[in-house]
C-alpha cells in the first residue's frame, strides 16, 4: 500500500470518527481546511471547501453544539445524529480517498468512514444515556463539553497527524466494542435473574 493511500485512509478515519462526537463540527473543520488548501480533496468534492459549505456547516455546528447542552434534548438528538454521523463519516472518507473507481470509493467510504462514525457515536450515545440515568441529566453538559472538545481536537489533529489519530480511534473503537459487549452481557444476566 503506498503512502498516499495510507495517509488518505488515516485522514478519512480520523475525520469520520470525529463525526461520532459531533456531526457538523468535523465537517466545518474539513470545510475550512479544504478552503485553505490544508485538506486534499478529490475533484468531485471541491465544493466542500466553498464559502456556502463553510457557512452552512458553521451554522449547523453552532446549532448542534448549543442543542447538546439541553438535558434530554441531547438524548433525542442522538436518535437524529446517529444516521447523520454515518452519512457525514461516509462523505468525509470518500472525499479524501485517491481512488478513481467511484463505486469502490463510496463503498470504502461507507464501510470505513461510516463504520468509524457509527462506532464512536455508539460509545457517545451510551455515555450520555448512562449520564442521564445516573445524574438525571445534570451531568450531560459535562459529557457534551467533552464531546465538543474531542470532536474539535481530533478533527484538527487529524489534519496534521492522521496516522496517530487513526490508530488512536482504532484503539478507542476496540475499547467501545468491548464495553458494549460487557454492557449487553450484563443486561442479559439481569434479565435472567
Amino acid at each position: 500500500m503506498n503512502t498516499e493511500i495510507l495517509t488518505a485512509v488515516a485522514l478519512g478515519i480520523g475525520l469520520s470518527a470525529s463525526t461520532g462526537f459531533r456531526v457538523f463540527l468535523p465537517m466545518m473543520v474539513a470545510s475550512v481546511a479544504a478552503h485553505f488548501g490544508i485538506l486534499p480533496l478529490s475533484d468531485s468534492f471541491l465544493w466542500l471547501g466553498s464559502w456556502p459549505a463553510i457557512i452552512s456547516f458553521g451554522t449547523a455546528t453552532v446549532v448542534e453544539v448549543a442543542a447538546y447542552y439541553i438535558p434530554f434534548v441531547d438524548n433525542l438528538l442522538d436518535t437524529i445524529t446517529t444516521p447523520l454521523a454515518v452519512g457525514a463519516g461516509t462523505l468525509l472518507m470518500t472525499s479524501v480517498l485517491p481512488v478513481d473507481n467511484d463505486l469502490l470509493k463510496w463503498i470504502a467510504g461507507f464501510v470505513i468512514g461510516g463504520g468509524a462514525a457509527a462506532t464512536i457515536q455508539s460509545g457517545s450515545v451510551v455515555s450520555r444515556l448512562t449520564s442521564s440515568k445516573v445524574t438525571a441529566g445534570t451531568g450531560n453538559p459535562v459529557v457534551s463539553t467533552g464531546e465538543n472538545v474531542a470532536a474539535l481536537g481530533t478533527s484538527v489533529l487529524t489534519l496534521f497527524f492522521p496516522v496517530v489519530i487513526a490508530i488512536t480511534f482504532i484503539l478507542l473503537a476496540l475499547f467501545i466494542f468491548r464495553q458494549l459487549f460487557r454492557w449487553r452481557k450484563s443486561k442479559k444476566e439481569h434479565k435472567v435473574q
